[in-house]
């Protein structure tokens, strides 16, 4: 055609020029049309009539795939192996002439994640086939390599601080060697989006200023190995244990007894191992824990301190995953499991190997819980008596869960948890030859069910059924079988809860609901010298409507959440009482980057934990768990109000919050006193004025953070003199510094904590601190908690390594270092009389220097 162009219209002076030229430009366009893709079953085609060939194959396998056709096209072989290559397809010769192409279902691929901005390679990046269990993780190269996955099958590819990228499997056979995937970074615009992450990777605080934990996605903190769940919440400011332990947590001042702690709905008596050193939920099924220290939801009651929500996964998982690990207190393994499509379990098992493994984790426990305690005399002098001490000891615990979607609007899920320790310590004063046998049972078995519910797309519902028992037993026995006590605490809860939420539009949504709960509990003592035997039991129901009010305002300049919790409260043949408990809950933009919240709250619990002589339950578990009566011990009440502003830019936080919070109806038998007022059961309040404040600098690989909480915290009894004087857990400043380091593979953290020291009360100096005219002779103190231990100091490190043990299995090896100087941190001071008539100081001692080391496989 060209040429018929240029004979037609060329003149003859400027033939020859025009005709080189017209030809290198025609000659140019065939070789570019030649080189343009073309559809590889019509290329097939034309192989067909070049080389006098055959193809058999099936239309949808090659459907929708192109081909630059190949240089050197000459020779079929050279051909059919470009195809091939090209898009993993199987070519057989059946003889001179046939040929068959068969897809392979089975591919391998390659690829490189690369930051999409800075075209930074993503090392970590997690490469999972979705609908199997193969997934991987990018070497430091930010490469990968998958061998013999389904070639229809779909690739997830995230990273935290990156959009999570869905790709084809086929999209990988459209080129030749390793694809490049290029993941777009994740920004939140500040002055639309707010939440801040901050600590360590998985630790998010709310636009509503509760602060949620994700497990999947938890980094490293000082000290700890695991993500302890109760231990890894005291990393935050305003929550501590004054003892160091999981089981007596203190949030802005108030006692254990004052948080309501939730698992997956139902409310848990008892949350720790060990005599609450370690957490009694495992952390590797517990999906995500939310906190809220003020502004709760008006679906929550109970708990005047705080509210610790514990959930696991709420999906059914798509392929088997599950894990287990082991460090020098303990072992367990956990499992994520698919039955079909709509059915799945969940299931995690632990145990202790105290029993028959002794390691130096397990002998600094042992020390802290039993052997802690340095005895002096009002002389100063040392109480040396000579003991030989035995114990037999362990625990375990077990949780599950049963998934079941009737269809993808309702939804049943089933759950369950057995907590369980068991102790039997025998201990021999050698110098008075007397033997003191000690033993305890405590169980937590707990059943719940839930139904969620989408009845249309803007209205929900959540039942939410349980069945909760907590049981202690201790049965000591002194001076060589002499005299026996037996004890028993235990407490049955029923509940029905319904929710419902209503959707108005984008920015209006309506909640209310109806909860029914029934708590019954016993108290038994029975001694038998002096004959002694007593048991008291109550009941109280509680019938608590709510409603709650969410407005979101465009672009989150403003958002509010304000609703009222009416409890209607009955404790059978002794008391009726109606409380109304107002929540609000504000956060609104200041300016950018900047934004403000307050919060207020009113609540209400009417369980507490009395805290018995220090000998009663082996002086450990001396918390009982009873209820309101209106008269020795009144409902408990709380209002609390705080503001706070939160800065945020260039992963630079800052956070500051003020606070006022009164407790109500409290008695000096639920505050852990150790002076004349421990039975005598006054009922007072206490006010906390606080101010918490944390700067937190984020990089690519570290985390660096200064938190500091201010409290001043007062009690004030009338029948006491003087009324008012420093609450048992009044600790003035409480200062965190600490880091982590991420290199490649590796996790480093280290820390120091530092806080002044609690209060407690001094006998009267001289002859007159002991008061002869009563028998047994009483104490004489001084006034109450006008003296106070000396500063608190530790400093905690940890190093976690991950690596891979095969393609599907991932590992982790771990060790942490508790109180890396090994400082003798006095936890507590208290005074009695010994047999001798003579007055004794008793101090506890922290934990010293424990080391810890674990290993883990998750696939």
């Amino acid at each position: 055609m060209c040429f018929f162009m240029l004979g037609t219209h060329l003149n003859k002076r400027l033939g020859p020029v025009l005709v080189f030229l017209f030809f290198v430009l025609c000659n140019s366009n065939a070789q570019e049309k030649q080189e343009s893709p073309i559809a590889l079953i019509s290329y097939l085609k034309s192989l067909e009539t070049q080389f006098d060939v055959k193809f058999s194959y099936l239309n949808e396998d090659l459907q929708g795939l192109t081909i630059t056709i190949p240089e050197n096209s000459n020779s079929l072989e050279v051909i059919l192996h470009y195809i091939e290559n090209t898009f993993r397809v199987e070519i057989e010769k059946l003889n001179d002439r046939y040929y068959t192409l068969t897809k392979d279902n089975r591919v391998n691929i390659c690829g490189t994640v690369l930051d999409n901005f800075a075209a930074n390679t993503v090392m970590g990046a997690t490469v999972e086939v979705l609908g199997t269990d193969i997934a991987i993780i990018t070497d430091n190269n930010g490469s990968f390599a998958l061998e013999h996955i389904p070639r229809d099958a779909s690739l997830q590819v995230r990273y935290l601080g990156y959009v999570t990228k869905y790709i084809k499997v086929e999209t990988f056979l459209q080129s030749s060697g390793c694809s490049q995937i290029l993941l777009v970074p994740y920004y939140e615009q500040l002055d639309e989006v707010f939440v801040y992450e901050y600590l360590t990777s998985g630790i998010i605080k709310e636009t509503d200023a509760s602060i949620t934990l994700n497990t999947a996605e938890f980094g490293i903190l000082p000290g700890l190995i695991e993500p302890d769940i109760l231990q890894t919440l005291q990393a935050l400011p305003g929550i501590k244990s004054i003892d160091e332990t999981v089981s007596d947590i203190n949030v802005r001042g108030g006692t254990n007894d004052q948080n309501l702690m939730l698992w997956n709905g139902i409310k848990m008596y008892q949350s720790g191992h060990f005599f609450g050193l370690i957490s009694a939920f495992n952390p590797y099924q517990t999906d995500k824990v939310t906190i809220y220290k003020n502004g709760t939801p008006a679906n929550f009651g109970d708990g005047v301190s705080s509210v610790i929500q514990m959930e696991t996964g709420n999906s059914i998982p798509e392929v088997f995953k599950g894990g287990g690990g082991f460090n020098l207190i303990s072992g367990d393994v956990y499992a994520e499991v698919p039955i079909t499509n709509n059915l799945g379990i969940q299931f995690s098992a632990r145990r202790s190997a105290t029993d028959f493994l002794s390691t130096p984790t397990y002998k600094q426990f042992i020390n802290r819980a039993f052997q802690d305690s340095e005895i002096t005399l009002q002389n100063n002098s040392t109480v040396d008596d000579e003991f030989i001490r035995d114990e037999d000891f362990f625990f375990y615990d077990f949780s599950g869960k049963i998934l079941y979607d009737i269809n993808n609007d309702h939804k049943v899920r089933l759950s369950a948890i057995h907590i369980k320790n068991n102790l039997k310590f025998e201990e021999t004063n050698v110098s008075a030859d007397e033997t003191n046998i000690s033993l305890l049972k405590q169980d937590n078995i707990s059943i719940g069910g839930q139904l969620q519910s989408n009845w249309t797309d803007r209205f929900s519902t959540h039942l939410n059924l349980y069945y909760s028992t907590y049981n202690l037993d201790a049965q000591n026995v002194f001076d060589n079988q002499v005299q026996q006590l037996f004890q028993n605490n235990q407490v049955t809860e029923n509940a029905l809860k319904v929710h419902t939420n209503y959707i108005w539009n984008e920015a209006f949504s309506w909640s209310n609901g109806y909860q029914y709960i029934e708590t019954g509990i016993t108290n038994a003592t029975i001694i038998n010298e002096p004959n002694f035997n007593s048991e008291i039991k109550g009941v109280i129901r509680t019938h608590a409507p709510y409603t709650q009010f969410n407005y979101n305002a465009p672009g989150n300049k403003f958002n509010v959440k304000i609703g009222t919790r009416f409890n209607f409260v009955e404790n059978l043949n002794t008391f009726n009482k109606v409380l109304i408990e107002p929540r609000i809950n504000l956060n609104f933009k200041l300016a950018n980057y900047v934004r403000a919240e307050i919060l207020g709250e009113s609540k209400s619990q009417t369980t507490n934990q009395v805290i018995d002589l220090e000998q009663n339950f082996l002086g450990i578990e001396k918390r009982r768990w009873t209820l309101s009566n209106n008269n020795s011990l009144p409902v408990t009440t709380s209002k609390q109000v705080s503001t706070g502003i939160n800065y945020e830019k260039n992963s630079f936080y800052v956070g500051i919050e003020g606070f006022y919070k009164n407790v109500d109806g409290i008695s000096t038998r639920t505050q852990g006193f150790q002076n004349p007022y421990q039975f005598s059961g006054e009922i007072g309040s206490y006010d906390v004025k606080g101010v918490e404040l944390l700067i937190n600098k984020k990089g690519d690989n570290y985390s660096t953070w200064l938190s500091y909480a201010y409290n001043k915290n007062d009690y004030t009894f009338d029948s006491i003199v003087p009324q008012s004087f420093p609450n048992n857990l009044d600790i003035r400043h409480t200062v965190t510094f600490a880091s982590t380091y991420t290199y490649k593979n590796l996790k480093l953290s280290v820390g120091l904590n530092y806080r002044t020291g609690k209060p407690f009360t001094k006998p009267i100096e001289g002859d007159a601190g002991l008061d002869q005219d009563y028998y047994p002779p009483r104490i004489n103190f001084q006034q109450p908690n006008n003296s106070r231990l000396p500063e608190y100091f530790r400093a905690d490190a940890s190093a976690i390594y991950n690596f891979q043990l095969s393609r599907r299995i991932r590992a982790n090896t771990g060790i942490s270092i508790l109180n890396l100087t090994d400082r003798k941190n006095t936890l507590n001071k208290y005074y009695r009389v010994n047999a001798n008539d003579e007055i004794e100081a008793v101090e506890n001692f922290s934990l010293g220097i424990t080391p810890n080391v674990s290993f883990r496989v998750n696939f």
